[in-house]
Protein backbone atom coordinates (compact mmCIF):
# COMPACT_ATOMS: atom_id res chain seq x y z
CA UNK A 1 0.00 0.00 0.00
CA UNK A 2 1.44 3.00 -0.52
CA UNK A 3 -0.57 5.54 1.47
CA UNK A 4 -3.43 5.15 4.21
CA UNK A 5 -6.39 6.91 2.22
CA UNK A 6 -5.52 4.47 -0.67
CA UNK A 7 -5.15 1.99 1.75
CA UNK A 8 -8.88 3.08 3.09
CA UNK A 9 -10.14 3.18 -0.09
CA UNK A 10 -9.13 -0.34 -2.08
CA UNK A 11 -10.18 -2.02 1.76
CA UNK A 12 -13.56 -0.43 1.55
CA UNK A 13 -13.97 -0.89 -2.05
CA UNK A 14 -15.32 -5.01 -2.49
CA UNK A 15 -19.10 -4.21 -1.01
CA UNK A 16 -19.62 -2.79 -4.56
CA UNK A 17 -18.62 -6.21 -6.59
CA UNK A 18 -19.92 -8.17 -3.24
CA UNK A 19 -21.99 -11.06 -5.61
CA UNK A 20 -18.78 -11.04 -8.42
CA UNK A 21 -16.50 -11.59 -5.70
CA UNK A 22 -18.19 -14.96 -4.51
CA UNK A 23 -18.63 -15.62 -8.01
CA UNK A 24 -15.13 -15.46 -8.90
CA UNK A 25 -12.52 -15.65 -6.37
CA UNK A 26 -10.55 -18.66 -5.71
CA UNK A 27 -11.99 -21.16 -2.68
CA UNK A 28 -9.43 -22.45 -0.45
CA UNK A 29 -8.15 -25.83 -0.40
CA UNK A 30 -9.36 -27.86 2.63
CA UNK A 31 -5.28 -29.40 3.04
CA UNK A 32 -4.84 -25.81 3.57
CA UNK A 33 -7.21 -24.93 6.30
CA UNK A 34 -6.57 -28.56 8.41
CA UNK A 35 -2.46 -27.23 8.49
CA UNK A 36 -4.02 -24.13 10.01
CA UNK A 37 -5.74 -25.68 12.37
CA UNK A 38 -3.40 -28.41 13.38
CA UNK A 39 -1.72 -26.96 16.05
CA UNK A 40 -4.97 -26.78 17.77
CA UNK A 41 -4.44 -30.27 18.62
CA UNK A 42 -8.05 -31.53 18.43
CA UNK A 43 -10.44 -32.50 15.78
CA UNK A 44 -11.73 -29.81 13.14
CA UNK A 45 -15.48 -31.08 14.21
CA UNK A 46 -16.40 -28.93 17.00
CA UNK A 47 -13.60 -26.49 17.30
CA UNK A 48 -14.62 -22.85 17.63
CA UNK A 49 -13.17 -20.95 14.82
CA UNK A 50 -13.88 -17.02 14.00
CA UNK A 51 -13.26 -16.30 10.35
CA UNK A 52 -12.10 -12.36 10.43
CA UNK A 53 -12.40 -10.47 7.55
CA UNK A 54 -14.67 -13.10 6.29
CA UNK A 55 -16.10 -11.28 3.02
CA UNK A 56 -18.33 -13.66 1.16
CA UNK A 57 -17.77 -16.36 3.46
CA UNK A 58 -15.68 -18.37 0.93
CA UNK A 59 -13.34 -20.17 4.15
CA UNK A 60 -16.70 -19.68 6.22
CA UNK A 61 -17.95 -22.04 3.57
CA UNK A 62 -15.11 -24.73 3.79
CA UNK A 63 -15.06 -24.46 7.82
CA UNK A 64 -18.39 -26.10 7.93
CA UNK A 65 -18.03 -28.40 5.48
CA UNK A 66 -14.94 -29.67 7.86
CA UNK A 67 -17.28 -29.67 11.16
CA UNK A 68 -16.11 -26.65 13.00
CA UNK A 69 -18.45 -24.15 15.09
CA UNK A 70 -17.74 -21.14 13.27
CA UNK A 71 -18.26 -17.26 13.75
CA UNK A 72 -17.80 -15.06 10.43
CA UNK A 73 -17.29 -11.66 11.28
CA UNK A 74 -16.78 -9.00 8.34
CA UNK A 75 -17.11 -5.28 8.16
CA UNK A 76 -18.51 -4.69 5.02
CA UNK A 77 -22.32 -4.56 4.79
CA UNK A 78 -22.20 -5.66 1.54
CA UNK A 79 -19.91 -8.19 2.14
CA UNK A 80 -21.92 -9.69 5.19
CA UNK A 81 -25.29 -9.65 3.09
CA UNK A 82 -23.71 -11.75 0.29
CA UNK A 83 -22.33 -14.35 3.40
CA UNK A 84 -25.60 -14.17 4.59
CA UNK A 85 -27.16 -15.15 1.51
CA UNK A 86 -24.55 -17.49 0.02
CA UNK A 87 -24.34 -19.02 4.05
CA UNK A 88 -28.03 -18.67 5.95
CA UNK A 89 -27.57 -20.77 9.00
CA UNK A 90 -24.19 -19.64 9.42
CA UNK A 91 -23.44 -17.39 12.31
CA UNK A 92 -22.45 -14.13 10.67
CA UNK A 93 -21.76 -10.53 12.65
CA UNK A 94 -20.84 -7.05 11.37
CA UNK A 95 -17.75 -5.72 13.12
CA UNK A 96 -13.82 -4.81 12.12
CA UNK A 97 -11.04 -6.74 13.14
CA UNK A 98 -10.23 -4.44 15.59
CA UNK A 99 -12.95 -4.50 17.55
CA UNK A 100 -13.94 -8.35 17.48
CA UNK A 101 -17.55 -8.91 19.34
CA UNK A 102 -16.55 -11.90 21.25
CA UNK A 103 -15.70 -12.74 24.53
CA UNK A 104 -12.27 -12.99 26.04
CA UNK A 105 -11.17 -17.10 25.05
CA UNK A 106 -13.84 -17.78 23.49
CA UNK A 107 -12.60 -19.05 19.97
CA UNK A 108 -10.15 -22.05 19.65
CA UNK A 109 -8.25 -20.37 16.24
CA UNK A 110 -8.71 -17.11 14.18
CA UNK A 111 -8.37 -17.50 10.47
CA UNK A 112 -7.94 -14.74 8.31
CA UNK A 113 -8.28 -15.31 4.33
CA UNK A 114 -7.33 -13.03 2.34
CA UNK A 115 -8.06 -10.19 4.79
CA UNK A 116 -5.08 -10.06 7.38
CA UNK A 117 -3.67 -6.93 4.98
CA UNK A 118 -6.73 -4.96 5.32
CA UNK A 119 -6.21 -4.79 9.20
CA UNK A 120 -4.99 -1.84 11.54
CA UNK A 121 -2.63 -4.62 12.83
CA UNK A 122 -1.31 -2.94 16.13
CA UNK A 123 -5.11 -2.79 16.98
CA UNK A 124 -6.25 -5.89 15.63
CA UNK A 125 -3.49 -8.55 16.82
CA UNK A 126 -4.32 -7.86 20.38
CA UNK A 127 -7.95 -8.44 20.12
CA UNK A 128 -7.19 -11.69 18.32
CA UNK A 129 -4.86 -12.89 21.15
CA UNK A 130 -8.09 -11.45 23.23
CA UNK A 131 -10.91 -13.32 22.36
CA UNK A 132 -8.45 -16.52 21.71
CA UNK A 133 -8.20 -19.48 24.15
CA UNK A 134 -4.47 -20.10 25.30
CA UNK A 135 -2.87 -22.84 23.15
CA UNK A 136 -5.41 -21.32 20.38
CA UNK A 137 -4.23 -20.64 17.08
CA UNK A 138 -4.19 -17.50 14.53
CA UNK A 139 -3.44 -18.34 10.68
CA UNK A 140 -3.59 -16.39 7.59
CA UNK A 141 -4.28 -17.96 4.45
CA UNK A 142 -4.07 -16.05 1.08
CA UNK A 143 -4.30 -17.14 -2.21
CA UNK A 144 -2.08 -15.96 -4.86
CA UNK A 145 -1.81 -16.93 -8.89
CA UNK A 146 1.83 -19.12 -9.65
CA UNK A 147 4.17 -16.59 -11.86
CA UNK A 148 6.42 -19.46 -11.96
CA UNK A 149 3.96 -20.08 -14.51
CA UNK A 150 5.54 -18.02 -18.06
CA UNK A 151 1.79 -17.31 -19.27
CA UNK A 152 0.34 -16.48 -15.57
CA UNK A 153 3.18 -14.04 -15.31
CA UNK A 154 2.50 -12.48 -18.55
CA UNK A 155 -1.16 -11.97 -17.04
CA UNK A 156 -0.02 -10.54 -14.25
CA UNK A 157 2.15 -7.76 -16.67
CA UNK A 158 -1.01 -7.51 -18.95
CA UNK A 159 -3.07 -6.25 -15.54
CA UNK A 160 -0.36 -4.06 -14.78
CA UNK A 161 -0.20 -5.86 -11.33
CA UNK A 162 -3.30 -4.39 -10.82
CA UNK A 163 -4.43 -8.06 -9.31
CA UNK A 164 -3.10 -9.63 -5.65
CA UNK A 165 0.14 -10.01 -5.31
CA UNK A 166 1.56 -12.96 -7.05
CA UNK A 167 3.21 -16.62 -5.33
CA UNK A 168 6.72 -14.64 -6.10
CA UNK A 169 5.78 -11.15 -4.51
CA UNK A 170 3.99 -12.92 -1.67
CA UNK A 171 6.61 -15.38 -0.46
CA UNK A 172 8.75 -12.10 -0.17
CA UNK A 173 6.53 -10.49 1.56
CA UNK A 174 5.38 -13.03 4.03
CA UNK A 175 9.47 -13.71 4.31
CA UNK A 176 9.65 -9.73 5.02
CA UNK A 177 7.46 -9.77 8.38
CA UNK A 178 9.92 -12.09 9.86
CA UNK A 179 9.78 -15.03 12.44
CA UNK A 180 7.22 -13.30 14.57
CA UNK A 181 4.87 -10.83 12.60
CA UNK A 182 2.11 -11.47 15.42
CA UNK A 183 3.89 -9.92 18.25
CA UNK A 184 4.47 -11.04 21.46
CA UNK A 185 1.53 -12.97 22.26
CA UNK A 186 2.35 -15.31 19.68
CA UNK A 187 5.23 -17.82 19.16
CA UNK A 188 7.04 -17.97 16.17
CA UNK A 189 5.21 -18.35 13.25
CA UNK A 190 5.31 -21.50 10.87
CA UNK A 191 4.68 -20.77 7.10
CA UNK A 192 3.98 -23.09 4.56
CA UNK A 193 2.25 -23.55 0.98
CA UNK A 194 -0.45 -25.48 -0.87
CA UNK A 195 -1.34 -25.93 -4.67
CA UNK A 196 -4.94 -24.70 -5.60
CA UNK A 197 -5.71 -24.35 -9.20
CA UNK A 198 -8.79 -23.29 -10.58
CA UNK A 199 -10.68 -24.12 -12.98
CA UNK A 200 -11.47 -21.04 -15.32
CA UNK A 201 -12.21 -19.74 -18.63
CA UNK A 202 -11.03 -16.25 -20.10
CA UNK A 203 -14.43 -14.90 -19.44
CA UNK A 204 -14.40 -15.59 -15.62
CA UNK A 205 -10.70 -14.83 -15.06
CA UNK A 206 -11.42 -11.42 -16.73
CA UNK A 207 -14.24 -11.61 -13.66
CA UNK A 208 -12.42 -12.05 -11.12
CA UNK A 209 -9.28 -9.77 -12.45
CA UNK A 210 -12.25 -6.86 -12.17
CA UNK A 211 -12.58 -7.62 -8.85
CA UNK A 212 -9.43 -6.77 -6.67
CA UNK A 213 -9.21 -3.64 -5.22
CA UNK A 214 -6.74 -1.81 -7.41
CA UNK A 215 -9.11 -2.38 -10.18
CA UNK A 216 -12.25 -0.85 -8.43
CA UNK A 217 -10.47 1.93 -7.41
CA UNK A 218 -9.16 3.08 -10.48
CA UNK A 219 -11.01 6.14 -12.52
CA UNK A 220 -13.64 4.22 -15.15
CA UNK A 221 -11.32 4.67 -18.28
CA UNK A 222 -8.14 3.60 -17.05
CA UNK A 223 -10.14 0.68 -15.38
CA UNK A 224 -11.77 -0.41 -19.55
CA UNK A 225 -8.11 0.15 -20.69
CA UNK A 226 -6.87 -2.18 -18.02
CA UNK A 227 -9.34 -4.74 -18.56
CA UNK A 228 -9.45 -4.36 -22.27
CA UNK A 229 -5.27 -4.87 -22.23
CA UNK A 230 -5.87 -8.32 -20.14
CA UNK A 231 -8.96 -9.47 -22.50
CA UNK A 232 -6.22 -9.17 -25.45
CA UNK A 233 -3.66 -11.11 -23.41
CA UNK A 234 -6.01 -13.97 -22.77
CA UNK A 235 -7.65 -14.48 -26.51
CA UNK A 236 -3.57 -14.81 -27.62
CA UNK A 237 -2.94 -17.14 -25.22
CA UNK A 238 -3.43 -20.88 -26.29
CA UNK A 239 -3.42 -21.95 -22.59
CA UNK A 240 -6.24 -19.69 -21.87
CA UNK A 241 -8.41 -21.30 -24.69
CA UNK A 242 -11.97 -22.76 -23.48
CA UNK A 243 -12.11 -24.44 -19.69
CA UNK A 244 -8.70 -24.32 -17.99
CA UNK A 245 -6.77 -24.57 -15.13
CA UNK A 246 -5.01 -21.22 -13.64
CA UNK A 247 -2.00 -22.51 -11.45
CA UNK A 248 -2.66 -20.76 -8.32
CA UNK A 249 -0.75 -21.37 -4.69
CA UNK A 250 -2.71 -20.94 -0.71
CA UNK A 251 0.14 -19.42 1.32
CA UNK A 252 -0.88 -19.52 4.90
CA UNK A 253 0.85 -18.77 8.15
CA UNK A 254 0.25 -19.73 11.52
CA UNK A 255 1.10 -18.81 15.30
CA UNK A 256 -0.09 -20.43 18.41
CA UNK A 257 -1.16 -18.02 21.31
CA UNK A 258 1.18 -18.09 24.54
Amino acid sequence: MTDADEWTRRGSSFGAVADAYAAHRPDYPADAVRWCLAPAGREIAGLRVLDLGAGTGKLTALLLALGADVTAVEPDADMLAELRRQLPSARALQAPAEAIPLPDGSVDAVLCGQSLHWFDLPRALPETARVLAGGGVLAALWNNDDDRVPWVAGLHEAAERAVSPSLSVRRLQTADLGPGPFGESYRPAQRAEFPNSQPRTARSLLAAVATHSKMLVMPAAERERVLAQVRGYLASRPETTGEFELPMVTTTLRAVRR
